[in-house]
């Protein structure tokens, strides 16, 4: 964990002193949305996807789905708390439901666990990612400005990155796949986190820190993201005696702190970042602090 907090302060450093353009983060978006994530993808999915192991991970997406259900169910109420504008209490749906379970679950999942549990961590974050491509972007386009249809939102490089990898695995077809090619997928993917924690960095240091870390209602936002949502998952997996290693998924899944897209949206239909921008920093520092606590928690208890 602070290794990524060390590529955050890296990205700041690099936008405050002008080392690269100040368009940079959007090279770096394209670079992990087009690259470094379908890479990841199409590798863990070619190397692990088969009939048996989709049949007997079959648990794991139908606990995502319970959970990402009651996530949303959850975030409408609680939205209305913290803002009475319409559109940031979208901003506030999206963080109370999301946390940044791609880039940086993905990230530290082979890392703590081992390579051989990505596999199973996607498949668990498989209905997350539905949801929050279609309804979670959603509701980050303001009202009057155009939605994109679901299927246009699925059919993004990362959903179609997991399939193409899901074919190569069940077909059989990743043993024709040349060693340098897959060697090419797994340094690519090894720079996924490193760069997406770069990217923040880049981003924040595009506002002003003292006005992002002096917002109270963030914080209460963060302790929601970071502790209170996470704890209450995995104490009632634990009391209804879940597999361990899905409460695990479930930790990384829901305990990761806000990604950048409650940043990215908003400014790109003009509205105002700085809400998104104040939860992706906060809660991405201190994360690094409330992650490994409640992974030892889970271990202490679970096993």
């Amino acid at each position: 964990m602070l290794m990524m907090f060390s590529c955050i302060v890296i990205g700041y450093i690099l936008n405050k002193l002008k080392l690269l353009p100040e368009n940079a983060d959007t090279s770096l978006a394209k670079l992990e949305t087009y690259v470094l994530v379908p890479s990841l993808n199409i590798y863990t999915f070619m190397n692990y996807c088969r009939v048996e192991s989709l049949l007997s991970h079959r648990s794991f997406i139908a606990v995502s789905v319970v959970l990402i259900a009651i996530a949303v169910a959850i975030a409408y109420p609680l939205s209305m708390v913290f803002s009475k504008e319409s559109y940031q209490r979208n901003i506030y749906k999206y963080a109370l439901t999301f946390g940044n379970f791609g880039f940086l679950g993905n990230a530290i999942v082979p890392i703590i666990l081992g390579e051989e549990f990505l596999y199973p961590y996607m498949l668990f974050t498989l209905p997350i990612s539905a949801v929050c491509y279609t309804w979670g972007l959603g509701i980050l386009i303001p009202k009057g400005q155009g939605k994109n249809s679901v299927i246009k939102n699925l059919l993004n490089p990362c959903i179609v990155s997991i399939f193409i990898g899901a074919a190569l695995g069940l077909s059989g077809a990743y043993t024709f796949v040349p060693n340098f090619l897959k060697l090419t997928l797994s340094n690519l993917m090894s720079c996924m986190g490193p760069v997406a924690m770069v990217l923040l960095g880049f981003v924040a240091a595009k506002y002003n820190i003292l006005n992002l870390i002096k917002r109270p209602k963030v914080y209460l936002a963060t302790l929601f993201r970071l502790i209170l949502l996470p704890i209450a998952f995995l104490f009632a997996l634990h009391l209804l005696k879940v597999d361990v290693l899905i409460i695990k998924m479930c930790l990384f899944a829901f305990a990761t702190p806000l990604g950048l897209n409650t940043v990215v949206f908003p400014s790109a239909y003009g509205q105002d970042a700085s809400t998104g921008a104040s939860m992706a920093l906060i809660s991405h520092t201190l994360c690094v602090i409330t992650i490994p606590l409640i992974f030892s928690l889970v271990t202490y208890f679970c096993g």
